[in-house]
């Protein structure tokens, strides 16, 4: 294995323990959410060139797409529960209330 994809490999690992376990705030899920998405996309954006395979150099293009979305969809939740609840702390939120 190359230094190259252990270190998106363990960008993308670390950022998963980082949303398993800090979920005090919603402003650190959402940042951990987009430091999997930049770790998938840098994997994604080499992939075919270490393959030389031009097939697939749309989907890094679509995953930045998904990524775009995502981030407009979680500051938009996160703007509203600020609104709302007056904090972003995620223990705050129960869908049960609502």
């Amino acid at each position: 294995m190359s230094p190259l994809h252990l270190s998106f490999y363990s960008a993308f690992v670390l950022s998963r323990l980082g949303l398993a376990f800090h979920r005090t705030h919603l402003v650190s899920a959402l940042l951990c959410l987009e430091s999997i998405m930049l770790s998938m996309f840098v994997g994604l954006t080499i992939w075919p060139i270490e393959n030389q395979t031009p097939s697939f150099t749309i989907v890094p293009i679509i995953i930045l797409t998904f990524s775009a979305c995502e981030a407009s969809t979680g500051l938009a939740i996160l703007v509203a529960s600020t609104r709302t609840h007056s904090s972003d702390h995620l223990h705050n939120l129960n869908l049960l209330q609502c």
